[in-house]
């Protein structure tokens, strides 16, 4: 309510400009097409311009969110952009989320809920590597969220360090992407290995997976630092959604690259 009063207002003075002549009709009509930069909501402040400045519209982190709050904000993100994504979601937030909006989808295992364009073009390549069937939730977070942003995901699952060798049939097509996601827990080893066998950017995400001695993911985090292949990015521990925004601006960045015009030798 209180944002369609500051619209309302708005637009009077817009309106009010034209008719004394401060502002000229195209002008006017510039200002209304370009968003508010931010809209209050008495519980959360919409950060409409953030699309403008980072490339993809504000996201919502739903945890210590209601479910009624998640869906508002949603619902406000909307108003002035074609998609909202919202993370560590339960089914009681994809409810009231679905509720509002209808053509919301629910991402379970990942634990999201996305609202996407009709035509959602999907650019480019990365590869979501998943140590464990157990991580698969932190890497669809990361999936689903450079689905997001505009990339087009493979992933490959349970090819974790206790079986090498399941690693190796998916290397070829591992190393065709622009950026690699590696998701793992325990000792968090796998990104080393991919990180000594491609040439492309990975993205090392620990999980919070494993015994005592992982720590909550702890062990998996301070290995990741510690790796010794060279070319490897880690992100704070289960923060799929991190990975995969860094990951889908590397992507970004190579498809814009590979689509520009080639200077003539």
């Amino acid at each position: 309510m209180n944002a369609h009063r500051g619209d309302d207002a708005r637009l009077r003075a817009l309106l009010h400009d034209v008719q004394r002549g401060a502002r000229s009709v195209d002008d006017a009509l510039a200002a209304l097409r370009q968003p508010p930069a931010a809209a209050e909501l008495g519980f959360a402040t919409v950060d409409h311009d953030r699309a403008r400045r980072c490339g993809q519209p504000e996201v919502v982190f739903c945890q210590g969110k209601t479910p009624t709050d998640a869906a508002a904000i949603a619902v406000e993100i909307l108003r002035h952009a074609d998609r909202v994504l919202l993370t560590r979601a339960d089914a009681t937030h994809a409810a009231a989320v679905q509720a509002a909006l209808p053509q919301a989808r629910w991402h379970e295992r990942a634990r999201c809920v996305s609202v996407l364009p009709d035509h959602h073009a999907l650019h480019g390549r990365v590869a979501v590597v998943c140590a464990g069937t157990a991580d698969l939730p932190v890497a669809e977070e990361a999936a689903v969220t450079l689905e997001f942003c505009g990339s087009r995901v493979e992933r490959f699952t349970d090819v974790g360090v206790a079986g090498l060798h399941r690693l190796g049939p998916h290397l070829d097509a591992i190393r065709a992407a622009n950026a690699i996601v590696v998701v793992a827990g325990m000792e968090g080893a796998l990104p080393s290995v991919i990180g000594g066998l491609v040439d492309r950017p990975v993205v090392a995400v620990p999980t919070g997976i494993g015994y005592g001695a992982s720590f909550g993911g702890l062990a998996a985090l301070l290995a990741m630092l510690n790796s010794c292949a060279a070319g490897i990015g880690v992100v704070n521990i289960d923060n799929g959604f991190g990975a995969g925004i860094l990951a889908s601006q590397i992507n970004r960045r190579c498809v814009a690259a590979s689509a520009a015009p080639k200077d003539l030798p």
